[in-house]
């Protein structure tokens, strides 16, 4: 099984959460089914990472909630 993606098609947003300084900002892409790329806005040439959708979810619901 590979572990690249083909991110060619992907449509890259960035947090709503982003200051607009450029500073450390994320993009995601989320028109993938099941999965979210993710990558640094300040290098946008650079590799991202891929999560499940919901593990991305669970992540952001705990840094919501103080859990991390």
């Amino acid at each position: 099984m590979s572990s690249t993606r083909d991110l060619s098609s992907a449509r890259w947003r960035k947090s709503s959460y982003s200051d607009g300084t450029g500073g450390n900002c994320i993009e995601i892409a989320d028109n993938y089914p099941g999965i979210l790329p993710v990558r640094d806005s300040k290098t946008p040439e650079g590799p991202a990472l891929v999560f499940p959708v919901r593990g991305w979810a669970a992540f952001v619901g705990a840094v919501k909630d103080g859990s991390l």
